[in-house]
């Protein structure tokens, strides 16, 4: 798009440009204001407020600024006092130069609407530059045939201050011959001549040194000095002529160094040496001495630096050709610079916001002014940003543009914008100048936050830590900052009767999810809530998503021994006949397991037995079944521990322990467990001590009698006259007289015997018992025997006298319940 000049598109724009220009200038004239150079920074200039007629309050709500022509920053504007100050000491020579009066236009720019006032700043001068000649000193050559009265050209001194702080007056130390006569310029300027007050004789006196004086007007004035040597010489009747008294010439600003600008030219009709020419700059100020150079010998005066018509236009230059014999004349060339496209447009941006809110259309962007410090067509400009963006370049006054945003922007679809705002001038060649802006967008909350799923699964093992970190939920925001910022919540459970608060929280900051407490599979195996997604917006925004936990199953809980009992009053006794078969099922061990998955595999495994290899456990099932056949020798009492073991990591396990008795039928008497026993000891304590002094002392008995028996058998088989050696039994004992049976007693099947002799029927089995039944009575008639005890001696004594009635052959075990 392209605006400015005369390509503006649509012809309303000369409308509004004149409409805006008159509504900028409208009631107020440029004012001028005064301030003396040198004056410190902070200075006072003037109350801009009251004369804009406009309140404190208004110019900062206004924004109102100050811009000067040069983009200086020498004044400022203070807007809680609505004074205009300095920004920094002011020097008027380095400002102004030599031009008088040195004023600084400036504008005052105000928005909310747009207006531009313009000032002017008048910097006075004070006198603080002393005068300086170029030379220390000047040589003059004067004929002693001179007449009073004739005037010699002086160099002048040049100061840098203006008005009467310049040079007002020259003078002349003191002498006889001489005087200083001070002349003006048409342009103002003052320049000395030296006056012949009387006839000089070279032969009384060929040299002279004064001393000239140039005075400023200021106050106190200030002045500098040179030397002047004067040479008398012999007669020069003819003085150096020009061919013209005044050159005028033009010079393109462009024009490379060592340009021949003029050649002046003179004539001289003496010959020899006061026929010799010589040109000099007789006066050069340093911006024309370090600009021009004149040849002595040929007048030709040649560019030395490069011209600039933006900051001089125009040069007065005084020649001064001079003979060999003192006489002299003078010309003057008027150097004119002509105006090339050399010169870029200048952008100076005033004001810039950035970032600006999406979603504001037609908002002020920056303000900006452009200036061409070439002339003519060389300084007319047009101004244009890029077409494909969303921002338009509206013009103002005194060459003010606004760049602003045309609709309503989207952060989202593009957050930077890199404008390019170019300037072209109508000269030839077109020289154009860009300028470069950034422009952020700032964020509005028009954007929810998104989780990066729907619904989430987590899973996590039973058994936890307190505080464990169990899964993430993550949301995104397109907005930027607060409006980026998400906060996480757990929301209401949709199920009243599930105990969120307890079970999980959640960082709000980064949406980890926490277990707060150990969960159980067995009691909990799944639950879901909703998380929710809060951004810092205002209004805030909001977006939910769902979370399903998983409890895995940990190897937790141990087998549970269902069958048999063990937690009951009397251990359960497994009968079973000794004519049973190898792989007879005694019973069956039934265990349950709380986990699940291969943590409720059971397997079976005999851990302990009283007699290895007579018993096996199915390692699947739990049945326990006779490995072998039995025999009369294996124990009647067994007792088995079983092994249940799960399939975890690691297993866990239980024990069961089983007792089996082996009985002849199922009418045979029962034998008691041993935990049985040791059950009905602890509570008898005192029945045993005397139980065990009656059996030692019957049994001491009954060992003394077997060993006299045994002795008087033998001698009787040996005569009665050679009774020289008792027979003893040799060699081990058999195996199966060997206890096997874990209780500390002898088998109930045991037999004594040798290969020679073989005890009685009464030793047989009959008479142990009719001991024990002997200690039971000696026990019984002191009152030492139990009820409990009394009964069982009872029972056992109508047993044995029974006959043992014939098994049952089938494949069944009976439980019988311990006494």
């Amino acid at each position: 798009m392209e605006a400015g000049g005369e390509r503006f598109p649509k012809q309303r724009q000369v409308l509004i440009l004149f409409l805006l220009l008159g509504v900028a200038l409208a009631g107020w004239e440029s004012r001028r204001y005064f301030v003396m150079e040198e004056t410190e920074s902070g200075s006072f200039v003037a109350n801009l407020a009251k004369d804009l007629g406009l309140g404190v309050e208004e110019l900062a709500a206004r924004e109102a600024r100050v811009v000067s022509e040069d983009n200086e920053p020498w004044l400022q504007l203070d807007l809680q006092t609505g004074e205009l100050i300095l920004s920094e000491k002011l020097d008027r020579e380095e400002m102004c130069g030599p031009t008088d009066p040195c004023v600084m236009h400036f504008q005052v720019l105000l928005k909310k609407p747009l207006r531009v006032f313009r000032g002017e700043l008048l910097v006075r001068d004070i006198n603080d530059h002393s005068p300086e000649f170029p030379e220390r000193e000047m040589t003059l050559k004067i004929l002693e045939t001179s007449p009073p009265g004739t005037v010699f050209p002086l160099k002048t001194a040049q100061d840098w201050d203006v008005g009467k702080n310049n040079i007002q007056n020259y003078n002349i130390s003191h002498n006889s011959y001489f005087h200083v006569s001070t002349r003006n310029w048409g342009d103002g300027r003052k320049y000395p001549e030296l006056v012949l007050d009387k006839e000089l004789d070279r032969e009384e006196q060929a040299e002279l040194r004064l001393t000239l004086t140039a005075l400023d007007g200021g106050s106190p004035p200030r002045s500098g000095t040179a030397q002047v040597r004067i040479l008398v010489l012999d007669v020069n009747d003819n003085a150096p002529e020009f061919a013209q008294t005044h050159y005028q010439v033009q010079v393109p600003e462009n024009s490379p160094v060592g340009t021949l600008v003029v050649k002046v030219s003179a004539r001289d009709l003496d010959t020899g040496t006061n026929g010799e020419i010589s040109y000099s700059l007789f006066y050069s100020s340093q911006e024309i001495s370090t600009t021009f150079e004149l040849s002595s010998i040929s007048g030709e005066v040649r560019l030395i630096k490069k011209l600039d018509f933006e900051t001089i236009s125009s040069y007065e230059l005084y020649i001064d050709a001079s003979d060999g014999g003192g006489l002299s004349g003078k010309c003057s060339v008027s150097i004119e610079v002509m105006d090339v496209n050399d010169n870029s447009p200048e952008l100076t941006i005033s004001s810039l916001t950035s970032p600006i809110p999406e979603n504001s259309p037609e908002t002020e962007v920056a303000l900006f002014r452009i200036r061409d410090r070439d002339s003519g067509d060389n300084g007319r400009m047009t101004c244009s940003i890029q077409n494909d963006l969303p921002f338009l370049l509206k013009p103002s006054a005194e060459n003010f543009y606004t760049l602003v945003t045309n609709g309503a922007l989207d952060r989202e679809s593009k957050a930077q914008y890199n404008i390019t705002i170019t300037v072209t001038d109508m000269g030839t060649p077109r020289l154009k100048t860009e300028h470069n802006i950034t422009v952020l967008v700032s964020d509005v909350n028009d954007n929810a936050p998104a989780f990066t799923q729907t619904s989430y699964t987590l899973s996590v093992r039973e058994n936890n830590s307190p505080a464990l970190h169990i899964g993430s939920v993550r949301a995104t925001d397109r907005d930027a900052g607060t409006n980026a910022q998400v906060t996480y919540s757990l929301l209401p459970p949709l199920d009243a009767h599930v105990p969120l608060a307890s079970l999980v929280s959640i960082n709000p900051d980064n949406g980890h999810l926490f277990a707060l407490r150990s969960l159980d599979y067995e009691a909990l195996r799944a639950f879901e809530f909703r998380v929710g997604a809060a951004d810092r917006g205002s209004p805030a925004l909001s977006s939910q998503a769902l979370v399903r936990v998983l409890v895995v199953d940990d190897n937790d809980n141990a087998p549970f021994v269902l069958y048999p009992l063990q937690n009951a009053s009397a251990p359960c006794t497994e009968l079973v006949p000794r004519a049973a078969e190898a792989g007879y099922l005694v019973t069956k061990v039934v265990a349950v397991d709380g986990d699940s998955g291969q943590n409720a595999w059971l397997s079976y495994q005999l851990l302990k037995a009283t007699e290895p290899g007579l018993f096996g456990v199915w390692a699947h099932n739990g049945e326990v079944r006779t490995a072998r056949l039995l025999s009369e020798r294996d124990a009647a009492k067994h007792r088995l521990v079983v092994l249940v073991k799960d399939n975890g990591e690691p297993p866990l396990s239980a024990s069961v322990t089983l007792h089996v008795l082996l009985v002849d039928g199922f009418s045979q008497p029962y034998l008691p467990a041993p935990e049985a026993e040791a059950a009905d000891a602890a509570p008898a304590a005192p029945l045993t001590v005397y139980l065990v002094v009656a059996l030692a002392s019957v049994s001491s008995l009954f060992v003394l009698s077997v060993l006299v028996f045994v002795a008087v058998r033998l001698c009787r088989r040996g005569g009665v006259a050679s009774v020289s050696r008792c027979s003893v039994p040799e060699g081990p004992f058999p195996g199966h007289l060997v206890d096997v049976s874990g209780t500390g007693t002898l088998s109930q099947s045991y037999q004594y015997e040798n290969s020679s002799w073989k005890l009685p029927s009464l030793l047989e089995g009959k008479l142990p018992m009719l001991l024990f039944q002997a200690a039971m009575s000696i026990l019984d008639s002191n009152g030492l025997l139990s009820p409990e005890s009394r009964l069982t001696v009872l029972t056992m004594r109508q047993q044995r006298m029974a006959p043992a009635p014939a098994l049952s052959m089938q494949n069944t075990s009976r439980c019988c319940p311990c006494l």
